[in-house]
């Protein structure tokens, strides 16, 4: 059979679209069950979103758990009737007197600002929704869906509006898919950054100081130090050299760069100091084009690579705040690179050659997107023209697979995104490469060409990692806390039979200490077992156990983290193996 105008017949689940398709269907079944248990609730919005669907209610009592059950036999009911979706087009003017009728003062909010004479709506029944669709036959078509959770949510994001209770669900077109999709769920309830992260101690947030703030504890500042640390060795092989920047600037200098134009919502409002306006940085890349304005600059001594883990502060809405991965203040690994049009299309090569290796090393799989020209954009069509063309030439002779994300590009240029995939298949925001020709203009970044006049120069900022919040928190989640023994903050922890051995103990901690192996003696008077039970919570590598025997002979007995292997070795022998480790990034 044949598509309808607004209906979709068969749907393909693997084509995004049609899986949108299918789970938006759903929340509107969601609507429709919610309606008819509880009369009174107001409809806002129900759109699918990645993994599922969500839709916005107002209603007078607070939804629980039980509720979400009940809703759930509602909507199996109303699956079961395979009751069709009917479309019908109606004035915008009927659109109104409807809605009002139902009074439903969400819709009419929407309404308001919707251009067209017509609206799009969908019957199911008595059931009535707005929506520009479109939808399946019939609600019979849905095989397999979930009622997840319940939040609160304003009413199209903004603070100044009613918090409505959103309730979240997934669909899928089989039982099988749908139990595979709870059990990662459940998983990534278990591997959760932020549970993770207080039970191994390694950071927090305070509410005393402020929402979407961290605070690094000793063992996760030493991981966060061991990225850093990395990044700087791959980096000074690589030709960069590092700044560092202030952390206010001059309000004018965000005028002239174009971000309180078109970044103005995600900045913090202006402080003055000595009647000059100063705002607290979102970016670094200002600061780093005023360095390189400092002296006369030619070709040859382009191109220049510049680093810096940057700290900036950025306002994100309570509501969207995560732990460590959606935060107001956080470090970018971020480097500028200045240099002419003929050097673009190589230094891009060598950053995405950088990305790769980064990746790789971190065990991370990745998916690549083209993102271009956005509807709001600074600089002329040409050369964004230009920057589109690099970035895709480049991923072609490196031979990189890649999708176009339309109009996801930032104000002054297009960009490469790599998302990276975590061990649940998730994907996270991660490098970036973003290639401009518009603050070089903005700001008459030049250089003397071989002829000895004025050129302009070519910027790429990059990240290859993102922000180390981020980046870290999505470490924790795709190791599960397990980290390899490169990254552990304590890789060995030394354990004695008795108390009498402590001193032998001390000895080969302080030798492992001295070489540069994370080590730590637990001295506490508590039973053995109960002192490798604590390590292996603590999921540390390495706990190395010393009796009699071993003392004697100048040994320690092994016990390798999850395999519960032990071996005996010597003190010079696990040196070995950890340092072998730490080479290979194990």
């Amino acid at each position: 059979m044949k598509d309808q105008a607004g209906i979709k017949e068969n749907i393909d689940f693997n084509i995004p679209e049609e899986r949108d398709i299918y789970r938006h269907s759903t929340s509107h079944v969601l609507a429709h069950a919610v309606k008819e248990l509880f009369p009174g609730a107001k409809l806002a919005i129900g759109p699918a979103i990645e993994d599922g669907f969500y839709y916005d209610f107002d209603v007078d009592c607070s939804f629980t758990p039980e509720d979400l059950e009940k809703i759930e036999e509602k909507m199996a009911e109303i699956i079961k009737n395979k009751i069709p979706f009917k479309r019908e087009e109606i004035s915008k003017d009927d659109a109104v007197q409807l809605f009002t009728e139902k009074g439903e003062i969400y819709k009419l909010e929407l309404l308001k600002d919707l251009e067209s004479d017509t609206v799009s709506i969908y019957r199911n029944d008595d059931f009535v929704d707005m929506c520009r669709g479109p939808h399946l036959a019939d609600t019979g078509c849905i095989k397999s869906f979930k009622l997840l959770s319940i939040a609160g949510a304003y009413f199209r994001g903004d603070e100044k509006n009613k918090m409505l209770q959103r309730i979240y669900g997934t669909a899928f077109p089989d039982k099988k898919s749908l139990k595979i999709y709870l059990n990662r769920l459940e998983e990534a309830k278990k591997r959760d950054h932020r549970l993770i992260g207080k039970n191994l101690d390694l950071f927090s947030t305070q509410e005393e100081a402020g929402a979407g703030l961290i605070f690094w504890h000793p063992k996760g500042a030493r991981i966060r130090q061991l990225v850093e640390d990395f990044w700087k060795q791959e980096h000074f092989k690589r030709g960069y050299d590092f700044l560092y920047i202030p952390h206010i600037l001059k309000m004018d200098l965000w005028q002239k760069s174009g971000h309180l134009d078109f970044y103005k919502e995600n900045m913090y409002s202006p402080m003055e100091i000595d009647n000059q306006k100063y705002i607290v940085k979102p970016m670094n890349c200002p600061g780093h084009i005023l360095i390189y304005k400092s002296s006369l600059k030619s070709y040859r001594d382009l191109p220049l690579r510049w680093g810096e883990l940057g700290t900036v502060y950025r306002y994100e809405r309570s509501g969207v705040l995560h732990g460590m991965m959606r935060v107001r203040g956080f470090t970018q690994d971020d480097a500028h690179i200045f240099c002419t049009p003929q050097q673009l299309e190589g230094e891009i090569i060598q950053v995405l050659d950088l990305s790769d290796f980064m990746m790789k090393t971190f065990g991370f799989k990745y998916k690549v997107y083209l993102s271009t020209r956005p509807e709001k954009y600074v600089g002329s069509l040409e050369n964004w023209d230009k920057a589109t063309a690099a970035l895709k030439a480049a991923l072609e002779k490196c031979q990189i697979p890649y999708e176009v994300d339309p109009g996801e590009g930032v104000f002054y240029g297009p960009k490469i995104d790599i998302k990276m995939i975590d061990a649940l298949g998730r994907g996270w925001q991660g490098p970036t490469t973003q290639v401009d020709f518009n603050l070089p203009e903005r700001f008459d970044v030049t250089y003397k060409d071989s002829e000895g006049k004025d050129a302009q120069v070519v910027m790429i900022h990059r990240t290859v990692l993102g922000s180390m919040e981020r980046f870290i928190g999505v470490l924790i989640e795709h190791y599960g806390g397990d980290f390899p023994c490169w990254l552990s903050p304590i890789q060995a922890r030394l354990v004695v039979v008795k108390k009498d051995l402590n001193d032998y103990a001390e000895v080969i901690c302080k030798k492992l200490k001295d070489i540069g192996i994370r080590a730590e003696f637990d001295s506490r008077d508590e039973k053995l077992g109960w002192k490798i039970r604590n390590a292996e919570k603590e999921k540390i590598p390495y706990v190395l156990v010393i009796g009699e025997k071993e003392a004697s002979q100048g040994t320690v007995n092994v016990r390798v983290r999850k395999t519960q292997k032990q071996e005996e070795m010597t003190v010079e022998e696990f040196i070995s193996q950890v340092e072998a480790e730490n080479r290979a990034k194990q």
